[in-house]
């Protein structure tokens, strides 16, 4: 059967959808059809829209900077185009929103107009400021305290000399903390510190990380093999923490002693950490690198976020390494993080 017009077909459908505003444009950007979504978030009835550019909806300096124009000719280029930002109710009001166009051909790929999908998240974006906010506040506030006890540890030092071992541990656990109370209000400021790439020493790492989770290891709970103090490539802070997250989580889930490994290749550098704790179900160990994952053996009494091993993961990926975990229940779980050698270590 021959189709009666090549006109793309209606959308009715879309009056079902009460979420999404979906709406039909011509090739040049005017509403040709508007559904009850639409309505509810832009606040035009379709008498009063359809035919109208779809300009319209953004603000002044938007239309100035040709920003619709750029959406559509971005859309036919590619297929389609997404893009997040203010637009206008009918009103004159702001709403946040995420938006897709998509580019409509007609069988012989002849472009014929484009569907615009948008969704309102002010409330969620209107939560993140908030929330935003909240963090700003704090982190100046964390980070005052912080810096002033980084500076009475360099009194005490002065005083007391390095020779002091507690003073040694609360000087780099002071270190610790200003790194992270600094890269946390870089990011809380959307200037996130650039990522630094620098030869760490992994036997040193490994030791700096254990004092901050377990100082001085008063009850003899770590044992160390360190046959080879090879050199990684990397943020060295990132990768100390990465490392401490490892060993917190070991230190937290099981009561006896901690092996804390490492070993060496030619290429690679091995750090293994193995608790005799109560282990990772099996079920579980594909998804416990992911954020928020605790798995099912953990208990609320326990501390745990599920954020500690998915940050790990995602430091150890940043300096090129992977880690990997075996785990028995009732036996234990081993971490394996894997780095590449340096490569003045290697020769490359």
């Amino acid at each position: 059967m021959e189709p009666t017009s090549t006109r793309p077909p209606s959308i009715a459908w879309s009056d079902q959808v009460a979420v999404f505003a979906i709406v039909e444009l011509d090739r040049s950007g005017y509403v040709q059809s508007w559904n009850s979504g639409a309505e509810r978030i832009k606040g035009y009835t379709r008498e009063e829209i359809v035919g109208e550019h779809f300009s319209r909806f953004y603000r002044p300096q938007d239309r100035e900077r040709g920003v619709p124009e750029r959406l559509l000719a971005s859309a036919l280029a590619h297929g389609y185009v997404e893009d997040t930002g203010w637009r206008v109710r009918s009103d004159g009001a702001l709403f946040w929103a995420h938006v897709t166009i998509t580019a409509v051909r007609d069988a012989h790929g002849t472009p014929t107009g484009f569907v615009k999908i948008v969704r309102d998240l002010t409330a969620s974006k209107r939560a993140d400021d908030e929330l935003n906010a909240f963090l700003r506040s704090f982190v100046h506030d964390f980070l005052s305290p912080v810096t002033a006890v980084r500076g009475y540890v360099d009194l005490l030092r002065e005083g007391i000399g390095d020779t002091d071992e507690m003073l040694r541990h609360l000087g780099a656990t002071s270190d610790h903390l200003l790194a992270m109370a600094t890269a946390l209000a870089a990011r809380v400021r959307d200037d996130p510190p650039p990522r630094r790439d620098e030869v760490a020493h992994v036997g040193t790492l490994v030791r700096e990380a254990a004092s901050l989770v377990l100082p001085g290891d008063l009850f003899g709970r770590l044992s160390f093999s360190i046959a080879d103090d090879a050199a990684v490539q990397g943020d060295a802070t990132e990768l100390r923490r990465a490392v401490q997250n490892v060993l917190e989580n070991a230190a937290k889930y099981s009561e006896a002693t901690i092996d804390v490994i490492v070993e060496a290749t030619a290429d690679t550098v091995d750090i293994v950490v193995r608790d005799r704790g109560r282990g990772i179900h099996p079920d579980d160990l594909s998804a416990i690198l992911e954020d928020g994952v605790r798995g099912r053996l953990a208990r609320d009494d326990d501390g745990g976020s599920g954020i500690g091993l998915a940050s790990a993961a995602r430091a150890v990926a940043n300096a090129g390494g992977t880690i990997g975990l075996e785990s028995s229940l009732g036996r234990g779980t081993t971490v394996r993080v894997r780095l590449p050698r340096a490569a003045d270590e290697t020769g490359r």
